[in-house]
């Protein structure tokens, strides 16, 4: 009987030390991810070194995230119906719409009533599904429809050279709130939207930063900036002006920009990009106290942090200035991906759109993924499934006269078409971007057969007449409203 009932014990007991294991496990596996989202404004991805080795811009914690995380190749945002290009951009990453189904207030910013669309965004969505969810970001130029639904709101626009009037302030409201979630002991998972004001114009650096990158805050209108060595150098694919007018008169990013305005020559570009590298190393300084935090935490392993901008910039390239055109310096976003399950170092084409944000988040989370949604989720990229989530990809400047500008893009090819002054300009590019990654022009004068634009020359012709086809298609899928002059 004694020896049944050792057995009995132990039966017993392994029974419970079983069961414990199991409920160990199942909490673990019910440990949902936290999701840092870090949205910089108006930011090339060809300034960091991620993207371009010859960069001086020091962005150590950017870097790191790339080296221990997965860097996307080609990340686009899909385009603009108004100068504003950050707004509709900033509607796509809530809503995961394509650029002409996006609520009304991505178009006219000040029509900001309720709509059904802010009730399926990415702060309404994971409310519902149990996180937390806070914002820090700038104010205005945004989808006010959706930024008032996250339960921590501290938007405010800072671009100052200062602690309190600069990139620190962003990063101090994301340190206080989980500076609160660490001291009340928040056990549900959290959806972070760090937004930064910079490097957006006006570039006021801190001194330190300026002064490392040459730069000076210049306010005189009639006069240059000084010349400084130690300012980044001139772009490869720098002009003193574009070759033709960009179709949006009195645009304040091509005349109004403080420190440059229309000046293009090398003292104002040089110092501007020192500005706004100043403003990028410092944006850089204060994620890293925050992801610092979250590892003393505990939380990092656990989080997935995404780093991307709402759209490319210019400053000089093209002899432009703004974010109103479709070349790859301002159609493309900085994107990198590290978190739960990613390989370190990876680089993938992905092809993907800042819309495809949401159900992206959605299907990392366990999140069912809102029937609004148009864009795709690029967790197959991240597991490593796939390199690519599509083959196509379209782009639209429509702010200013139209129709505007259009792109397309597969594979090494890239078309853009000029339809604007009431056809006054009417131009075409064409582009094979693994000759020609900087989109070369004739005024450039290079030496390389395909480093031009090849829309005129006889033997592209077959490849043109694709593109162009291709363009249309892309046009109708995506219901754009205009056409252009030799669209039939």
């Amino acid at each position: 009987m004694k020896i049944k009932d050792h057995r009995v014990l132990r039966f017993i007991f392994a029974i419970l030390v079983g069961g414990m294991i199991s409920s160990c496990e199942s909490k673990e596996e019910a440990k949902r991810p936290n999701f840092l989202f870090v949205l910089v404004d108006d930011q090339s991805p060809f300034d960091l070194q991620v993207y371009d080795a010859k960069s001086i811009l020091e962005t150590p914690n950017i870097s790191k995230l790339a080296s221990s995380g997965m860097v996307f190749e080609s990340a686009r945002h899909m385009g603009s119906m108004n100068g504003a290009v950050c707004t509709p951009s900033r509607h796509m990453i809530m809503t995961g719409r394509t650029l002409w189904h996006l609520p009304p207030s991505a178009q006219f910013q000040k029509q900001t009533d309720p709509h059904p669309l802010d009730e399926q965004s990415l702060p309404a969505v994971f409310n519902r599904a149990g996180y937390q969810t806070m914002r820090t970001c700038k104010a205005g130029n945004s989808y006010p429809g959706a930024n008032r639904l996250f339960s921590v709101v501290k938007d405010a626009t800072k671009r100052g050279g200062t602690d309190d009037t600069g990139s620190a302030w962003h990063a101090e409201q994301v340190l206080d709130y989980l500076g609160d979630r660490e001291a009340t002991k928040e056990e549900d998972p959290f959806l972070i939207y760090f937004g930064f004001s910079h490097p957006h114009d006006t570039r006021d650096g801190t001194p330190e930063l300026l002064e490392k990158y040459g730069a000076v805050n210049h306010k005189d209108e009639n006069s240059l900036p000084p010349a400084n060595p130690k300012q980044p150098p001139l772009q490869e694919n720098y002009l003193i002006e574009h070759p033709f007018f960009h179709g949006h008169p009195q645009l304040r990013d091509e005349e109004r920009v403080s420190g440059v305005w229309k000046n293009r020559d090398e003292q104002t570009v040089r110092n501007e990009l020192g500005r706004e590298y100043a403003c990028s190393e410092n944006i850089d300084i204060q994620l890293g106290k925050v992801l610092q935090k979250l590892k003393d935490m505990g939380e990092l392993d656990n989080t997935y942090i995404i780093y991307t901008s709402d759209h490319g910039m210019s400053i000089g390239r093209h002899g432009l200035m703004g974010k109103q055109n479709l070349y790859e310096h301002t159609w493309r976003v900085p994107f990198i991906v590290q978190g739960p399950g990613i390989k370190a170092g990876q680089r993938v084409e992905g092809n993907i759109y800042l819309l495809d944000v949401l159900p992206t988040l959605c299907d990392l989370a366990g999140i069912e993924i809102p029937e609004t949604v148009e864009g795709k989720s690029f967790k197959p990229l991240l597991t490593g499934e796939k390199q690519t989530i599509r083959e196509v990809q379209y782009g639209v400047y429509c702010g200013g006269t139209k129709p505007g500008m259009r792109t397309v893009r597969k594979g090494d090819w890239k078309l853009i078409k000029y339809d604007v002054m009431d056809g006054e300009v009417r131009e075409t590019q064409l582009f094979n971007l693994a000759e020609n990654p900087h989109e070369y022009l004739p005024e450039h004068q290079m030496t390389g057969k395909m480093e031009t634009n090849l829309a005129g020359l006889p033997e592209y012709e077959a490849k043109l007449e694709e593109m162009e086809a291709l363009l249309l298609d892309q046009m109708q899928k995506h219901d754009d409203p205009y056409k252009l002059w030799n669209q039939e």
